[in-house]
C-alpha cells in the first residue's frame, strides 16, 4: 500500500470577521469653523548699513526704543515713541536758522518791515517736500546721501558733491564764528576769548561717544531758540501788519533788484544743501527704521513750523522796533541790529537778540560741521557714528575738529577777507543746492533704492516745480554775485520763461515715456516684503540705474547748469584777482 506523501493536514483557517463599516465623520457644528493653521510670519529683510554702530536701540534725548519693538498702539506709547525719535528733524530745522539766517531775517524786517513775511509761508511746503524725501532715504536705505550719489550716479558726482559741500560748509562755519564774535562782543567779550571757547565747546559736546549726550546738548540750543518769543513781544507787535504781510504778497518800496536779491537770500538761508546730507545721516545714526518713518515725519513737520515761526519773529521785531526811526532801511550787520534794539527797545531787547544770535551760531556750526563729517565717512566708507568714541572713529571726529578749528582761526586773523567769504558762500550754495536737490529727486524715484517708498506722481509734480524754482533762484543769485549791476527783474522774467518752457517739454516727454511703459521710476519691487519692513538691499547688489527719460533730462539740465555756474565763478575769480 502506498504511503501519503503530502504529510499531515494543516488546520483550517478561522473564518474572516465580518467587514466593519467605515466610521462616520464626527458631526460639525455649523457655528464652528474648520481649524486654521497659524499664518506664517511675513518675510523680513535684514537692514543694510555701512557702520554696524547704526544697528541697535534708538537712544534719543528723551527716551529709548528697543531694536525689535513693534509700532505702538496706545496714545501714551505713541507719545513716548515720538519723544524718543524726535531730534533729527528739529535739529536740522533750528540749525538752519543760523547766524546768516538771523542776519537775513533781521535785514528783511529792518529794511522792508513786515512786507516780506509771505516769503516765509511759501517756504513751508519747500522744506516739507525736500526733507520728507530725505527722511525716507535715511530710514529705508541705511546709507548717507553722499554715498548714494556716488553709487547711483558715479564717482565724479559723488566727489563733486562732497568737495563742494566741504568748501561751502567750511566757509559757512566761518560766518557762524563771526556770529559768535558779534554776539559775545555785544557783552564786551573779546573775540580772542569767545571764538576759542565756542570751538572747544562744540568739539567737546560732539566727541562724547554717546549719541544721546550729543542730542541732549543740541536740544539745549533748540530750547534756546525759544528766546525769540520774549524778544518778539518786546518789539510791541501789531496783528494787522503781521497778517497783511503774511497773506498779501508785496515789497515795501517796490520790487527793486536789492529787494529781489534779499528774497533769494531768505530762500537760500532757509533751504540749504547741508540739510539734506545732515538729516539723512543723522536718521541713520539714530537707528530709525521704516517702521518709525511717520514719527520722524512729524519731527520734521514740527521743525519746519518752528523755523518759520522763529524767522517771522525776528523779522517782526526788527520791523516794529525800527519803524519810524533813523535805523529803518539802514541794516549793517547782526551786531548793529543788537545795538539798535538796545537803543529803541532797551537793554533787555539787545541782550535777548545777542543771545539768539549766539545760540543760532553755535547750533548752526555744530550741525553744519557734522554733515561734513558724515559725508566724508560715506565716501571713504569709514566709521561715522556719534555712538563711537573718539578712539574708535578718529577720522570722523578729526574732520569735525579740523573744520571747527580752521574756521575759527580764520575769524581771528586780522584783516581776513570776510566780505569775500560771504560772497563765496552765496556762490557755492548756488552751485550745490540745485545739484543736491536734483539727485534727491532722482534717488526718490529709484525703485532699486526705495522700493515701495518711491515718490508718488503728485509728489513728483510738486517736487519738480519746487526744484525748478530753486534752480532759477540759485542761477539769479550766482549771476548777481558775479555781475552786481545786472537787471534782476529782467533776468528773472527771461529765466522764468525758459524754465516754464523746459518744464512743458519735460512733462510731454515724461507722459510719452509712461505710455510706452517707461517714465521716471524704475524696476519692479518685491511685494512679498511688507512696506514697513522693506529696506534697501546691500548697495553693491543693486542693478545699474536705467536711463529713463526723466533721468536723462535731469542730468542734462544739471550738467548745463554746472557748466554755466563754473564759468561765472571763473569770471568772478578773475575780477577779484584783478582788483
Amino acid at each position: 500500500m502506498a504511503s501519503d506523501s503530502t504529510g499531515p493536514a494543516r488546520p483550517a483557517a478561522p473564518p474572516s470577521p465580518p467587514p466593519v463599516p467605515p466610521a462616520s465623520p464626527p458631526p460639525v457644528s455649523p457655528a464652528s469653523p474648520p481649524p486654521v493653521s497659524p499664518p506664517e510670519p511675513s518675510p523680513t529683510r535684514e537692514r543694510y548699513v555701512l557702520d554696524d554702530a547704526h544697528i541697535g536701540d534708538i537712544q534719543g534725548a528723551f527716551g529709548t526704543i528697543r531694536e525689535h519693538d513693534e509700532a505702538h498702539r496706545s496714545w501714551r506709547s505713541r507719545g513716548l515713541a515720538l519723544l524718543a525719535i524726535v531730534g533729527p528733524g528739529l535739529i536740522v530745522m533750528v540749525g538752519d536758522n543760523d547766524a546768516g539766517g538771523v542776519a537775513t531775517y533781521s535785514q528783511a524786517g529792518q529794511n522792508y518791515g513786515t512786507s516780506l513775511l509771505w516769503v516765509l509761508l511759501l517756504l513751508i511746503p519747500v522744506l516739507l517736500v525736500n526733507q520728507e524725501m530725505v527722511v525716507r532715504l535715511g530710514a529705508v536705505t541705511g546709507v548717507g546721501h553722499a554715498r548714494l550719489i556716488k553709487e547711483r550716479f558715479g564717482r565724479f558726482w559723488g566727489w563733486f558733491s562732497v568737495i563742494d559741500l566741504f568748501i561751502l560748509n567750511f566757509l559757512t562755519v566761518v560766518t557762524e564764528f563771526i556770529g559768535v564774535s558779534l554776539a559775545l562782543g555785544y557783552f564786551g567779550v573779546s573775540q580772542y576769548i569767545a571764538v576759542p571757547i565756542a570751538a572747544a565747546a562744540l568739539i567737546a559736546v560732539t566727541a562724547t561717544g554717546s549719541f544721546r549726550a550729543w542730542e541732549r546738548s543740541m536740544f539745549v540750543f533748540v530750547f534756546g531758540n525759544l528766546l525769540v518769543i520774549p524778544l518778539f513781544f518786546l518789539g510791541h507787535p501789531e496783528a494787522g501788519p503781521i497778517l497783511h504781510g503774511l497773506f498779501v504778497p508785496g515789497i515795501e518800496g517796490g520790487a527793486t533788484s536789492v529787494a529781489v536779491l534779499l528774497i533769494i537770500a531768505i530762500v537760500g538761508t532757509t533751504v540749504a544743501p547741508w540739510q539734506l546730507f545732515f538729516q539723512q545721516s543723522n536718521i541713520i545714526d539714530k537707528r530709525i527704521t521704516p517702521r518709525w518713518i511717520n514719527y520722524e515725519r512729524l519731527d520734521t513737520w514740527i521743525g519746519a513750523i518752528v523755523v518759520v515761526v522763529g524767522a517771522a519773529a525776528l523779522m517782526c521785531v526788527s520791523a516794529f522796533a525800527f519803524e519810524h526811526t533813523s535805523y529803518f532801511g539802514h541794516f549793517t550787520d547782526a551786531g548793529g541790529t543788537a545795538s539798535g534794539l538796545e537803543a529803541t527797545l532797551g537793554a533787555p531787547a539787545g541782550a535777548f537778540f545777542a543771545l539768539v544770535l549766539l545760540n543760532a551760531s553755535l547750533i548752526g556750526a555744530g550741525a553744519l560741521t557734522l554733515s561734513t563729517s558724515y559725508a566724508f565717512g560715506d565716501i571713504f566708507g569709514t566709521k561715522s557714528s556719534l555712538h563711537r568714541k573718539f578712539s574708535d572713529a578718529k577720522g570722523f571726529y578729526a574732520m569735525f575738529a579740523l573744520v571747527v578749528v580752521g574756521a575759527g582761526a580764520i575769524v581771528l586773523i586780522p584783516g581776513a577777507p570776510l566780505g569775500v567769504i560771504t560772497l563765496a558762500v552765496q556762490a557755492l550754495a548756488g552751485v550745490l543746492l540745485p545739484s543736491a536737490s536734483m539727485f534727491l529727486l532722482l534717488l526718490c524715484n529709484d525703485r532699486e533704492v526705495l522700493g515701495p517708498w518711491v515718490n508718488r506722481l503728485w509728489l513728483n509734480v510738486l517736487a519738480v516745480l519746487i526744484e525748478a524754482v530753486l534752480l532759477l533762484l540759485s542761477l539769479i543769485l550766482m549771476a548777481t554775485t558775479v555781475f552786481p549791476s545786472i537787471d534782476v527783474g529782467e533776468f528773472a522774467e527771461i529765466g522764468g520763461a525758459v524754465m516754464a518752457a523746459a518744464l512743458i517739454v519735460f512733462a510731454g516727454l515724461e507722459l510719452r515715456a509712461r505710455r510706452h511703459g517707461g517714465g521716471f521710476t524704475q524696476a519692479a519691487t518685491d511685494s512679498s516684503v511688507p512696506r514697513e519692513q522693506w529696506t534697501m538691499p546691500p548697495i553693491a547688489l543693486l542693478a545699474r540705474p536705467k536711463q529713463s527719460v526723466g533721468r536723462r533730462v535731469t542730468m542734462l539740465a544739471l550738467e548745463g547748469y554746472l557748466l554755466l555756474a563754473i564759468a561765472l565763478l571763473i569770471v568772478k575769480a578773475i575780477q577779484l584777482a584783478g582788483g
